[in-house]
C-alpha cells in the first residue's frame, strides 16, 4: 500500500512545475503570508504566453523568507525569479507557458 502511494506522490512531483523557496511554513508563527494571487492565461496556438508578477514591501525594512510558486494545472510552464527574492523586500517572477497552452498558478509571498 505504501509503495503505491509514494509511486503516485512521486509522479504528481515530477509532473509539476511548482517551486518552494525558503521558509513557507512554519509552526512557531514567525513567518506569514503577506501575498497571494492567482495567475492564469488560456493558450493561444502557436505561441508562448508570459507574465511577470511583481511585489514589493511598501515599507523598507521587511524581508521576504519564502516564495511559492504553486502550479493549479501540472502544466508545462517555466516559472522563475529573475530578480530579488530571499533576503529581498521585493521579488520578479516570470511564468512562461509552453508554446500553444496556458497556464495556472498560485504565487504566496511569506515574511
Amino acid at each position: 500500500m505504501y509503495k503505491i502511494i509514494v509511486i503516485a506522490l512521486f509522479i504528481t512531483l515530477v509532473h509539476g512545475n511548482s517551486v518552494f523557496v525558503g521558509q513557507v511554513y512554519d509552526q512557531t508563527g514567525l513567518v506569514r503570508k503577506v501575498y497571494d494571487k492567482m495567475v492564469e492565461t488560456t493558450g493561444i496556438p502557436l505561441l508562448k504566453r508570459e507574465e511577470e508578477v511583481f511585489f514589493e514591501y511598501p515599507v523598507g525594512d521587511q524581508r521576504i523568507k519564502g516564495i511559492a510558486i504553486k502550479d493549479l494545472e501540472n502544466g508545462k510552464a517555466e516559472p522563475s525569479i529573475t530578480r530579488g527574492g530571499l533576503g529581498f523586500g521585493f521579488v520578479n517572477i516570470k511564468l512562461k507557458s509552453e508554446r500553444g497552452s496556458g497556464f495556472k498558478y498560485l504565487i504566496e509571498i511569506y515574511a
